[in-house]
């Protein structure tokens, strides 16, 4: 067999054992990192290799050894809002040296300081960063700057595995820290609903709301929306849907609001509600302003929402033309919902091309090569950030851009 058949992308095949750690574990509804895990783990598993997922103990009332296909193995850490994640993942880490990984794969950029034990022993480590979290106002000073300096040292800590969910995100991580890294964004199902009756529990006709679906922390802006709304005149509900997992001064603010219209959903556990609330919303919403690719937007267009989005450059990477921007203001987010809601006809047509966005760039399966292909060329001793396929076109064309504009700005 010739050998290229044998090859994904720029690394050669072969059977892997794979750890992750820093999640809450599978299957869980809480982020976008459980759904990431839960989708990415078993298509590994399909494709021959082993992936063992960590955790945390205290989070499941039942603890299977499996998850489709996956491996599961349960450990205590600190459950409190800022001790969590990073005890348990430290006593993760303890373990997994032992376990004769090829690969440990860890997720948030606050564990990068635990990667530096598996870099000291010559183990293959890699860490997905996410967001921009010392911009998160649920942190108090000291949380903030942990972030920071998390991030500010782990391109020196896993120099060949770093990555970012975003074009942009990879580019603020190499002009603020100097850090290159690969970028491999979240994915989405295409979806339709199966069960309409299931919105009816929550109090909502199909077609009758716009949804919210985020953790409830300032940066993701649910304030915001419900000002807009409040002045929208319809006589359509506004679903949020999520909480924060701690007791927040936000929430209860946010839960002030006079207008009868706007309903509290709480965390809704259930992933087939999730998919159904999407699939059934006259539109959705989304405020989120410091994350890079939100696995709740992606979710969103497969579901055929029409999405109205905060105008961010990680909103903008991902909708293209697919949705509809708004500014971070509440006037400008009103006449937009105005808009849609005095023409559905527009909300049709965004609801239509919706899922085409995932067809084209954010299918689990082509997120799933890409991340083989990662843990293949870190095993194989080969450098991610240079050779990945998903960044070197980027690259060549960026460099071209740049030789481009110096050649026009050298014949001025």
């Amino acid at each position: 067999m010739d050998e290229t058949a044998n090859q994904v992308g720029s690394a050669v095949r072969r059977p892997l054992k794979i750890a992750v750690l820093g999640s809450r574990g599978i299957p869980h509804t809480y982020s976008g990192y459980e759904a990431f895990i839960g989708q990415v783990g078993p298509r590994l598993v399909e494709r021959g290799h082993e992936v063992i997922v960590y955790c945390r103990r205290s989070l499941f009332r039942e603890r299977p050894e499996t998850y489709k296909g996956v491996r599961l193995i349960y450990l205590p850490g600190l459950e409190t809002k800022t001790m969590g994640t990073l005890t348990h993942t430290l006593v993760s880490m303890g373990d997994v040296l032992f376990r004769g990984v090829d690969v440990i794969f860890v997720v948030n950029v606050v564990n990068a300081f635990h990667c530096i034990l598996p870099r000291l022993l010559r183990k293959n480590v890699a860490i997905n960063v996410d967001g921009l979290d010392w911009k998160r106002g649920k942190w108090g000073r000291l949380g903030k700057w942990y972030f920071y300096w998390n991030a500010k040292w782990v391109g020196r800590i896993c120099p060949k595995g770093v990555v970012t969910d975003a074009q942009e995100m990879r580019r603020i991580y190499l002009e603020e820290f100097g850090t290159p890294s690969v970028s491999i964004a979240y994915g989405a199902n295409i979806e339709k609903s199966a069960n309409p009756e299931v919105v009816r529990q929550y109090g909502l006709e199909p077609s009758g709301y716009y949804l919210v679906a985020s953790r409830l922390v300032p940066e993701n802006n649910a304030d915001l929306v419900v000002r807009a709304f409040e002045k929208v005149k319809t006589p359509r509900l506004l679903a949020i849907a999520g909480n924060a997992n701690y007791r927040s001064a936000f929430v209860d603010r946010l839960k002030e609001t006079k207008d009868t219209r706007v309903k509290f959903l709480g965390h809704v556990r259930n992933a087939e509600h999730v998919k159904e609330l999407h699939c059934n919303a006259y539109a959705y919403v989304h405020g989120h302003s410091l994350g890079g690719t939100n696995p709740a937007l992606l979710k969103a267009l497969g579901c055929g929402n029409c999405v109205l989005a905060l105008g961010t450059a990680f909103n903008q990477e991902v909708l293209k033309d697919y949705g509809i921007l708004f500014e971070n203001d509440a006037l400008d987010l009103t006449r937009k919902m105005q808009s849609i809601e005095d023409h559905p006809e527009i909300a049709a047509e965004y609801r239509v091309r919706a899922p085409h966005r995932i067809r084209e760039a954010y299918t689990w399966g082509n997120i799933t090569d890409q991340y083989e292909e990662l843990f293949l060329q870190l095993a194989n001793g080969q450098d991610p950030t240079k050779v990945h396929s998903t960044i070197t076109q980027q690259l060549s064309q960026q460099e071209k851009y740049v030789t481009t504009v110096s050649s026009m700005s050298a014949e001025d």
